[in-house]
Parts: C-alpha cells; sequence; structure tokens
C-alpha cells in the first residue's frame, strides 16, 4: 500500500482540505483506494515513516527535508497543479 501524506503546521486545515483533495483526484481517476492511504498531520509530528510520499506547499520547503520524498505545491489551493503531482506518483507508483 502506498501511503501519502499531506503536513502543514496544525496538521487541521490546511493538510486535511490537501488529503481531501488528493482522495477525490484519486477517486475520479479510478484509483484503487485499497491501494493508497491518504493522510494529514502536523508538522511538528510527522516523520519520515508515516508516509512514502509527501505532498505539501512550498512555503514549508524549508522545514520538510526530514520527510524524505517531499511533492511541493506552489498553490495548495490550485487543483490543476494538484492533480499534475498525483498524475505523476500515478505513473511512478502504476496506479492506474
Amino acid at each position: 500500500m502506498l501511503r501519502i501524506g499531506t503536513a502543514c503546521g496544525s496538521g487541521l486545515g490546511s493538510s486535511f482540505m490537501v488529503e481531501m483533495n488528493i482522495e477525490k483526484i484519486l477517486k475520479n481517476k479510478n484509483v484503487d483506494m485499497s491501494e493508497v492511504k491518504v493522510d494529514h498531520y502536523d508538522l511538528g509530528n510527522a516523520s519520515r515513516g508515516d508516509a512514502d510520499i509527501w505532498i505539501v506547499g512550498k512555503d514549508l520547503e524549508n522545514s520538510v527535508s526530514h520527510l524524505g520524498d517531499v511533492r511541493f505545491l506552489n498553490s495548495i489551493i490550485d487543483l490543476d497543479e494538484l492533480e499534475g503531482v498525483v498524475d505523476q506518483i500515478i505513473k511512478e507508483k502504476d496506479l492506474g
């Protein structure tokens, strides 16, 4: 199972919104959700082992180097940008 994590300062607002949008995109692309788990975290408690791939806002770039494979969004509300990141992950992980 692929684990995708999102993180923000509090783990309650923007990371939760990004999590829901990732799940929506994955479902719209008919990805088997039994193969993917998406969760949101607060940055202070997020660790490398919590997810295989992280998707976070670029404003956190200097705070997430400890998380491993991190994909950055210039705008966390830009669904087209998020879809592009998710499409890349689907291709890389052969989820489609």
